[in-house]
């Protein structure tokens, strides 16, 4: 006998009780800005912390036959936090849906591209899959600290067709370009058009039919919440943003505090002596593989 590999343990016991025995949501609004983590760092430092030297990574083969396919699927849900996506699609028959997913990504600026994972049985689709397959269309909200207990309900397993808006109680708005309604609470929204729905490998199961897919999409309009967006029109407030990231099992992430880092510019890094980058470069680092940077072109030295 086979176990049922989409078996998820049931771990949380009586989750009211659990929680009422947690400290309050911190409603505060603020996203403090802190030092990085060292600023003294140099080049060639590694890591700015090595608390656990000594111990060394374990490896698992994703497709080994005692390696079960939930265990992959707990394994990266809990060690890739992502952020979380709030899609409204339409079906041909115009039925809505609404489904949040954390399998979501954007990918490019020019032109706006995101990217949304579906991990579903070609058996058993998602609504949001079907629907873009049958329209091509959608609106893709940014999950928010203010709307998750509503976008949480829209995960219930109810029937196809049967629309998620009336028991979230969200409030729809149409869009400009696409046909599929708009969250009017999100903050942050983008309505989108498909652009490939591809079909990905055969999976854990090996049973010659593909399993997951990979939305390709193009933005077609942005929509933010005038107190989120700057005067240039071209960054949101973080700090009325509030978004939110998946973890592992039903954990979320909040962003309670951030740090900035500059990119470095080569040129001005091999100036600055005490960054340490020029005599690696030059070799005198023994733990460094030697580069002399008269062999870099000029215009790299500039322009990199």
């Amino acid at each position: 006998m086979t176990s049922n590999p989409f078996l998820l343990d049931s771990r949380h016991g009586d989750f009211k009780k659990i929680q009422a025995n947690r400290p309050d949501f911190d409603n505060s609004s603020s996203v403090p800005v802190t030092k990085s983590p060292n600023p003294a760092w140099k080049y060639g430092d590694g890591t700015n912390k090595k608390p656990n030297e000594g111990l060394q990574a374990i490896e698992i083969d994703p497709y080994h036959p005692d390696q079960r396919m939930i265990s992959n699927y707990k394994l990266l849900i809990s060690g890739i936090p992502r952020p979380i996506s709030f899609v409204s699609t339409i079906s041909k028959d115009g039925k809505e849906n609404l489904a949040p997913f954390s399998y979501f990504q954007v990918v490019d600026h020019d032109p706006p591209i995101l990217v949304i994972g579906f991990s579903a049985r070609e058996s058993r689709p998602k609504d949001t899959r079907k629907n873009l397959l049958e329209t091509g269309e959608c609106v893709v909200s940014v999950v928010t600290e203010h709307m998750i207990e509503a976008v949480n309900a829209t995960s219930l397993d109810v029937p196809h067709g049967v629309s998620e808006w009336a028991f979230s109680g969200l409030v729809a708005t149409s869009s400009s370009t696409v046909k599929p309604n708009r969250v009017k609470d999100a903050i942050f929204s983008m309505e989108g058009k498909l652009l490939e729905m591809k079909q990905l490998d055969y999976g854990h199961e090996g049973d010659g039919k593909p399993h997951g897919a990979l939305a390709i999409i193009k933005v077609t309009r942005f929509w933010i919440r005038e107190d989120a967006l700057t005067e240039a029109r071209d960054h949101v407030d973080l700090s009325k943003l509030r978004p939110l990231v998946q973890l592992g099992g039903i954990s979320y992430g909040r962003v309670r505090e951030t740090f900035e880092l500059p990119r470095p510019r080569l040129e001005d890094e091999m100036k600055d002596e005490s960054k340490g980058l020029r005599s690696i470069l030059e070799g005198d680092a023994e733990t460094q593989p030697a580069l002399d940077p008269s062999k870099l072109p000029h215009e790299d030295l500039k322009h990199h």
